[in-house]
């Protein structure tokens, strides 16, 4: 069974957050500067939830809020789903297919460990597979 570790264990260790103070127009400046879609908010080593693109074009941007005068307290989804370092990666894509949701931060005894994005997980399964595939050919063609 391959495991969210294993994915972890191929991307840089970062955690990209802000505080639910941040304003979404400082959020979005982050983003943008790390090129990355979704941010943590943590208060201390506390995860109070997730800021998404999706989460500023239906929060912020559909109702006419101010990025610079918002929060991103009120932008934020709050208690995001997660997941464990040793849960599979077969679960992730499950949650992430039933949930419609793009990212799941990885918490470890209670304390944030990283986050997987659907981009992570089709990269490392399609790796997998090509690694399969290539062990089955040469246990053919041996």
């Amino acid at each position: 069974m391959k495991t969210v570790q294993q994915i972890l264990n191929t991307k840089p260790v970062q955690i990209f957050s802000v505080t639910a103070s941040t304003s979404v127009l400082d959020a979005l400046k982050l983003m943008t500067e790390k090129n990355i879609s979704a941010l943590l908010i943590m208060e201390e080593e506390q995860l109070l939830g997730i800021f998404t693109e999706r989460d500023y074009a239906r929060k912020i941007v559909l109702y006419g809020k101010a990025s610079k005068d918002t929060p991103i307290s009120e932008a934020m989804t709050a208690n995001p789903i997660t997941v464990s370092p040793s849960d599979s990666i077969d679960l992730c894509m499950e949650i992430m297919t039933e949930k419609h949701i793009r990212h799941l931060p990885v918490l470890a005894d209670n304390k944030t460990a990283g986050m997987v994005s659907i981009g992570d997980v089709v990269k490392f399964i399609i790796a997998d597979q090509k690694q399969t595939i290539s062990q089955l050919e040469n246990y053919i063609n041996s």
